[in-house]
């Protein structure tokens, strides 16, 4: 990854709270030729192109074992959310995550809300209500989602958070960050998604035109095309968490850490 590609990833934070105008049409969009001819390899046949990447590939970041199980729902930027309070309905308000995650309450200011379950962010607004209610009784509700965004970062074209605007596959994500450039390693590129108790996943794709799996994508997943190996996976982590204005979990030395 060159200098000026890393530097561009440490923007990600600003681009992550106006990526609204990142989704449209990349260069290379059109390109469905190819996408028309893909079809899933066959399983158990000696055809399978996804490699499953435990704990033990990356010990630095300790990636999650992958798993298909879909989890919990952690509230995001951009959710709009109704915080109830039965025993003082005056306190009673709907309000979207900011960009840094937070949201603001009467009387006790703000708290963080993004990269957390509805059931979390209700315990840590009653904790914070409780030295100004009699019974600091809160209740969240999800009233609409807020965009569902993936990250494209690596050895494509104009890498940056891309909006889903209805079912995406990793490779109909590469199209829309503008197609492979010359130097990628098409053939083993790293889908890191949000595991079980939060902790990061990660497998090795090939997406090599008429030759790959198609994977479709979630909420939040990340794609990063390698240049050599997916040895420069940890350095792009690394990076990426520090450009992102909301942390996310990961299992570090064997111990669960938040960032």
């Amino acid at each position: 990854m060159s200098i000026d590609r890393r530097l561009m990833l440490l923007g990600l934070a600003g681009v992550a709270a106006t990526a609204g105008g990142c989704g449209g049409v990349a260069n290379g969009l059109t390109g469905g030729g190819d996408y028309a001819s893909r079809m899933p390899l066959p399983r158990g046949s000696g055809g399978d192109r996804v490699q499953n990447l435990g704990r033990t590939s990356f010990p630095e970041i300790g990636f999650a074992d992958w798993t298909e199980a879909e989890p919990e729902y952690v509230l995001y930027p951009g959710d709009e959310i109704e915080i109830a309070t039965p025993t003082a309905v005056e306190l009673t308000r709907t309000q979207k995550i900011g960009p840094d995650g937070r949201i603001s309450l009467p009387l006790v200011g703000q708290i963080m809300a993004a990269d957390r379950t509805i059931a979390e962010v209700e315990a840590d607004a009653s904790a914070a209500y409780a030295s100004q209610l009699r019974r600091p009784v809160v209740e969240v509700t999800l009233k609409t989602a807020g965009p569902i965004r993936v990250w494209v970062d690596g050895e494509v074209r104009t890498p940056g958070v891309y909006e889903m605007t209805g079912d995406l596959d990793a490779y109909q994500a590469v199209i829309q960050a503008g197609g492979f450039l010359p130097t990628a390693r098409q053939g083993e590129v790293a889908l890191i998604r949000r595991g079980p108790r939060g902790v990061r996943m990660m497998r090795a794709v090939d997406l090599r035109p008429r030759r790959g799996e198609v994977v479709a994508l979630r909420r939040g997943d990340i794609i990063f095309v390698p240049r050599s190996t997916l040895g420069e996976v940890a350095n792009f982590v690394t990076l990426f968490r520090n450009a992102l204005p909301v942390g996310f979990s990961y299992a570090i030395g064997g111990q669960y850490q938040n960032f």
